[in-house]
């Protein structure tokens, strides 16, 4: 019978000899980190390494212990290059120097643009991020907003990127992709629809309630206690109240939020009545790259090569300099079928060490990369 407790001990013997030879393997690469920064020849040889794999692998008998092989030194692989990125990042004064770092966002005279109209969240989120005595205007569509910066008509851009229940906005990413503008800030606005009326209105007067599809979907519950009031759609919850402030009918109510009710003077008719219960995510966009010295929060889009295992390569990078990635989000790229590019976001300054360790190793790696923001 098998002995366990020797097996065990030979076990452990095995393993300080591979961490003892690991660490010899590490010496003789940071040695091949020197020669590359003298030289100036990339860290990542990917030729190379597949040739390696598949030379050690031939070493090993059977397909199981072969591909068991290869993975094995896949990894020590990765944990080299990542040592050699760490070597040469100490020699690069900065990996992101389109941006500038600044105590705050520069806001002073600023014009800012913002999507829908006034009262709408994204109106809401504008206030929020830069006061109320913010110079703004407003625009018809997203796209509209990112030309504004282009033009020079705007200094930033209030957009939405995310809300916690229904997800992504896409078209967002799609646009940060089309226009060379950067994330600078962010300002998360709760979502919570009211019952409203002009002043005077009374509860049983109401025959028409106005808003957009979304909001009266999420109103529905509430909607089917009073079947006798009419439900008239509109572009959105801001329009709605503006339609029913001009209107100045008593016997008509919209739902839309808080902000609205107050940017157009209406009166909220029923206090218990909160619909949805969720927030957005609003993205502050500028068309110059600078981060607060204090931003903690990085969003970077990448294309990997379309192979196996490169998006894993592509988040060790983040994992192995211990940075926490708080979204991912894929968009399919165009005319590259089952292709697609990724946006990912994590914790960190641009002026952490760990931080410009991952983005040296990704921009190796990857076939393309672009820092959106430090925020």
């Amino acid at each position: 019978m098998l002995d366990l407790n020797e097996i065990r001990k030979q076990i452990d013997a095995t393993d300080q000899e591979i961490v003892r030879l690991f660490e010899q393997r590490m010496r003789l690469t940071q040695q091949v980190a020197e020669y590359k920064i003298e030289t100036g020849k990339p860290v990542f040889d990917p030729e190379r390494e597949h040739s390696k794999l598949e030379t050690l692998g031939a070493l090993a008998s059977g397909a199981f212990n072969k591909r068991g092989v290869q993975e094995l030194f896949q990894q020590i692989m990765s944990i080299s290059r990542k040592r050699q990125y760490q070597l040469l990042a100490g020699t690069k004064n900065d990996v992101s120097p389109e941006y500038t770092q600044v105590e705050e966002i520069p806001a002073e005279a600023a014009t800012v643009v913002f999507q829908g109209v006034e009262g709408a969240y994204s109106f809401a989120a504008m206030k929020e991020f830069f006061g109320d005595g913010v110079q703004s205007f407003h625009v018809e569509t997203w796209k509209d907003a990112m030309e504004a910066i282009s033009q020079g008509k705007a200094d930033y851009a209030v957009l939405p990127i995310e809300n916690s229940t229904a997800g992504s906005v896409l078209d967002i990413y799609d646009l940060l992709v089309e226009y060379p503008h950067y994330i600078v800030g962010e300002q998360i606005i709760p979502v919570d629809h009211v019952l409203m009326g002009i002043p005077g209105a009374k509860m049983e007067e109401l025959t028409e309630v106005y808003s957009h599809p979304q909001a009266l979907a999420q109103s529905k519950r509430y909607l089917e206690q009073h079947p006798d009031w009419k439900q008239t759609a509109v572009l959105n919850t801001a329009v709605a109240a503006k339609m029913v402030a001009e209107s100045r009918d008593r016997t008509k109510a919209a739902i839309a939020s808080r902000y609205a009710a107050e940017h157009f003077g209406l009166q909220i008719l029923d206090q218990e009545f909160v619909s949805s219960n969720n927030e957005t995510r609003f993205v502050i966009l500028s068309g110059k790259p600078c981060f607060k010295k204090d931003a903690r929060k990085i969003s970077v889009y990448i294309e990997l090569p379309h192979e196996t295992g490169s998006l894993y390569n592509i988040l060790s990078h983040i994992i192995y300099n211990g940075l926490n990635m708080t979204k991912i989000e894929s968009r399919p790229i165009p005319k590259r079928n089952w292709e697609y590019r990724f946006f990912v976001d994590f914790e960190g300054n641009l002026g952490d060490a760990a931080v410009q360790n991952a983005l040296l190793g990704i921009g190796a790696e990857a076939k393309k990369i672009r820092v959106y923001g430090n925020y």
